[in-house]
């Protein structure tokens, strides 16, 4: 069977368009999962007579020009996140832990993210307590806690505050933004 290769630029054309269409006036961005950079390089090619100031973060070594190599949570939970008006959640799954720190840090702030869950993956855990599973039925029958994944990570968001999430979806990959 052959396997499936991750891509950055998956879907691209809809990720550059939602975020052109949010840009705020002085975007101040927190890219987490910053890739090769093509998102937010596509972006300021764009609109060059808008100045982007980007602070990019991304885990694997060599993989385009950041400015911080690591991972992303470390990151979240000591940078000021005051000082962006965007952070950016391009990520290959659910980004639970990076939200939930977002969330808990008090963030005020646009937020772009992806959510993909592959044909019943696993859900973070932590996400499906906070909509009301219990670890035990998790531990118990954890694929049954994963039919919903978008319907729960819905309501994750609305038990912490957002009122409001736009976005596009394609074969259960969906790109979106909202406000905290």
């Amino acid at each position: 069977m052959a396997q499936t290769k991750k891509t950055d630029n998956h879907y691209l054309k809809d990720k550059i368009r939602i975020r052109e269409e949010n840009l705020p006036a002085a975007p101040v961005v927190l890219d987490c999962y910053a890739g090769n950079g093509v998102i937010w390089g596509t972006i300021q090619k764009n609109h060059p007579s808008t100045p982007i100031k980007r602070v990019a973060i991304e885990k694997e070594r060599g993989k385009g020009q950041f400015h911080l190599e690591g991972d992303n949570t470390k990151f979240l939970l000591s940078l000021d996140l005051g000082k962006f008006n965007v952070i950016d959640l391009d990520a290959y799954g659910v980004p639970y832990q990076q939200l939930k720190i977002i969330f808990d840090r008090g963030y005020r702030g646009l937020v772009f993210v992806t959510f993909i869950q592959s044909f019943m993956g696993r859900l973070p855990s932590g996400m499906l307590c906070e909509v009301g599973f219990s670890r035990a039925m998790i531990n118990k029958a954890p694929t049954l806690c994963n039919h919903h994944g978008w319907e729960y990570f819905l309501q994750f968001l609305a038990r912490r505050g957002v009122q409001r999430i736009s976005y596009v979806n394609h074969q259960r990959k969906y790109y979106g933004y909202f406000r905290i």
